[in-house]
């Protein structure tokens, strides 16, 4: 088995090695014409957005660092000025992030995210259906408020620790031992090294998972392996789910919120309140439909437990409770640095839900001389820096702030920071080449088609390539491309945009997909065929709910039927409504 292991990892790394340097070599190669042949100041920023595509998709060299090609060559082409290129790396979106991630810091820990998840899953019982939903329905929630990674990260322990008690009491403790902390055993090398192969060719990943099978796991009943499947995919994707509720749930959202500010100043339709209006009924829908497909596909099509009394329990779910209540009991009474990390979340919330609602004056009113200078940034920084001033212990004990800068540097996604800034710079040199004109006056034919059928288009293909590429790169590269779609055929550029941004976290097929999916994936308790049966119909669930929510309540929150003040009208270009 350590042969075949060996040889799996060598294979791998050759031809990771051998297409990486070929992309990197033959993609500006490839792409030289644009500036010989055309020469022009759009070929030049063409030629920029090209490569930076190629490299964000094949991930031949680390995203960030792709990410600092504007701040090279822009100036090189006379594109932008260096000074000019420095300031789209730091937004309004960075400060967001910052707050987020000190609230999120402080969750993770001082264990509040363990409370919730355990507190959400006794309200729905230990039915192997209802405790899925339980499950996931705690990990949409902290993937509404900190990264999708980090809600995948505190919930798969709890979940791992459940399944394994669960199999314990079906086979009379012979299932394993507990992985709590996501053991790095032997099968470790095997499930990485699988995932590096599905990127490099997917036929030969299929021959040699089939050819080199890990470690034999102890014998589980067929059940007790759909349930485990299940599980841990709907954890994945109930991170995803979850994330696009609110603005600061995932990166994306923050992006396309940042790009509106910069492309069209003057809007000012989007704010947290208008965005959970609208994501929160398309992630419960998600979620339910998710759930009862998962459980369809791994489980079975008996849905009698939904009126099973509570006091027909097998033995697995009197193991899984008491897991679950051994679990909370031993995290004691709510502690007073939870009960300070909780108050600072709520009033997050409602500050940034009030802070200009939309269909009342807001209290960014009290300040009439200062409209529009106070953003969600304002307030998430605001109180994020408590936790760096707000002692975690009283008097008695030396003074420690309720997280450190430590603490908060090991939180804080850095190369996701300079991934958006490439990605604002990108945009802001699509503009100033005229890039943006050009592909407006391309795509001006489009607006023959219907409005839905454009949108649809888009989300299909949105959706294809974030399966393979990061969801940062994908709503990065397609922004600057759909705003001038939508002005060229006079839509409302939210009606497109808004839709896109959502479909960009629908990557459920593979484990490479994001790193949640790669997380779930390590346990090894799904193989890829699983996931992407899964994802398939998730993937349809997903931009069906987008669609209906854009179409239908969608419409009125953000007046998506009427081509608005602060987008430019283009001359000469189709001028069909919606």
């Amino acid at each position: 088995m350590t042969e075949r292991k060996e040889i799996l990892q060598k294979l791998c790394k050759g031809l990771w090695n051998y297409r990486s340097i070929a992309l990197i070599v033959l993609t500006p190669l490839l792409l030289l014409p644009l500036l010989v042949v055309v020469g022009t100041k759009e070929a030049e920023c063409a030629f920029v957005l090209l490569l930076m595509a190629t490299y964000w998709v094949t991930e031949v060299i680390p995203l960030s660092m792709t990410a600092m090609l504007p701040a090279i060559l822009f100036p090189m082409f006379g594109i932008m000025k260096s000074s000019g290129v420095a300031k789209e790396y730091f937004k309004d979106f960075h400060f967001l992030l910052v707050g987020v991630i000190c609230l999120a810091t402080s969750i993770e820990k001082w264990g509040l995210h363990r409370r919730i998840a355990l507190r959400l899953v006794t309200m729905v019982g230990v039915n192997p259906a209802w405790l899925m939903l339980g499950f996931m329905s705690g990990c949409a929630f902290l993937s509404m408020w900190v990264q999708n990674t980090s809600a995948v990260m505190m919930v798969m322990p709890i979940v791992e620790a459940v399944l394994q008690q669960i199999l314990k009491a079906e086979e009379g403790g012979s299932a394993g031992e507990d992985n709590p902390n996501l053991q790095l055993d032997g099968t470790w090398v095997y499930r990485m090294s699988l995932i590096f192969i599905f990127m490099a060719n997917l036929s030969l990943c299929v021959v040699l998972q089939a050819a080199v099978s890990p470690p034999a796991a102890p014998s589980r009943s067929k059940r007790d392996l759909m349930m485990c499947k299940a599980m841990c995919i709907g954890i994945a994707y109930s991170s995803n789910i979850g994330g696009i509720t609110t603005l600061p749930g995932t990166s994306p959202n923050l992006i396309f919120s940042e790009y509106l500010n910069q492309i069209y100043p003057q809007c000012n339709c989007i704010n947290f309140g208008n965005w959970l209006l609208l994501c929160l009924p398309i992630s419960v829908i998600m979620l339910l439909l998710t759930w009862m497909w998962l459980y369809w596909l791994f489980i079975g099509s008996d849905f009698r437990f939904l009126w099973r009394c509570e006091g027909e329990q097998s033995e697995r779910e009197k193991a899984a409770r008491k897991v679950i209540e051994d679990e909370y009991k031993s995290l004691g009474p709510m502690s007073s640095q939870e009960t300070f990390t909780a108050v600072v979340f709520l009033v997050m919330v409602l500050l940034w839900l009030t802070r200009s609602p939309g269909f009342m004056p807001g209290w960014a009113s009290l300040f009439p001389h200062h409209l529009g200078f106070i953003t969600d940034a304002t307030v998430a920084l605001l109180l994020g820096l408590l936790f760096f001033i707000v002692p975690a212990y009283g008097p008695s004990r030396k003074y420690e702030a309720m997280i450190s800068w430590r603490e908060f540097q090991a939180s804080m996604p850095w190369k996701v920071a300079l991934l958006v800034g490439g990605g604002f710079a990108l945009a802001e040199g699509t503009k100033e080449s005229g890039l943006s004109l050009w592909v407006a006056q391309l795509l001006t034919p489009l607006g023959d088609l219907p409005v839905l059928a454009t949108i649809t288009v888009a989300c299909i293909i949105v959706t294809t390539v974030t399966e393979v590429a990061s969801n940062v790169a994908t709503i990065t590269i397609f922004l600057p491309i759909l705003s001038p779609l939508a002005e060229a055929i006079h839509m409302n550029p939210l009606y497109v945009l808004i839709p896109t941004t959502l479909c960009t976290s629908f990557s459920f097929l593979l484990p490479v997909s994001n790193p949640p999916n790669a997380i779930v994936f390590a346990y090894g308790h799904i193989s890829i065929m699983d996931m992407v049966k899964a994802g398939l119909g998730v993937n349809v669930i997903g931009v069906l709910a987008v669609l209906f929510a854009v179409a239908t309540w969608g419409v009125p929150l953000f007046s998506l039927d009427t081509y608005p003040d602060w987008a430019p009208v283009l001359p000469g270009f189709n001028s069909t409504t919606p």
